[in-house]
């Protein structure tokens, strides 16, 4: 299989794991699950960084898939965002991530956490033109419905679900 895609299924108690990124081919850190009219993803990282790099990069893996190189360049963006706790500051991240994405017409491929603690953080992220992809699913923003961020054997898990 050279490329993956996540297949959203409909119904009760449906739900699928993405097995294999299409970019790098290595096992991604989230799965989708069911819920209503919306968008669950359940994320995981080893570390709080991981686990907001991954949520990150989760939701333009669901939304879009890289099909064409019409455009080449790459666009860096500084992110840089503080809250009043670890909710906050998740739901914050992954909003402001869906608003540059809007506003600047790219969908962001790589992101690098530069520094991140209880109520802050400081991130890197890369994208390229909405051209170059196939939007599957316009996200309109992640909610605080159902938030779960936790720390499960050492690892860190977030469920999360995204208005679509």
């Amino acid at each position: 299989m050279s490329r993956s895609m996540v297949r959203l299924h409909h119904g009760p108690l449906n739900f699928c794991k993405a097995k294999i990124c299409s970019q790098s081919h290595q096992v991604q850190n989230y799965e989708v699950f069911e819920h209503t009219a919306d968008i669950g993803l359940r994320i995981k990282g080893k570390d709080l960084k991981e686990l907001f790099q991954n949520a990150g990069l989760a939701v333009f893996q669901v939304s879009s898939r890289r099909q064409y190189v019409k455009n080449k360049a790459h666009t860096d963006i500084i992110i840089k965002q503080k809250a009043e706790n670890l909710d906050e500051l998740f739901i914050n991240w992954l909003n402001e991530l869906l608003s540059i994405s809007a506003a600047k017409g790219i969908i962001f491929h790589n992101i690098k956490i530069r520094s991140l603690q209880d109520k802050a953080l400081e991130a890197l992220a890369t994208g390229s033109s909405v051209e170059n992809y196939r939007v599957n699913t316009e996200i309109k923003a992640a909610t605080y419905h159902q938030l779960k961020i936790e720390q499960i054997n050492g690892a860190w898990v977030a469920e999360v679900i995204l208005d679509v």
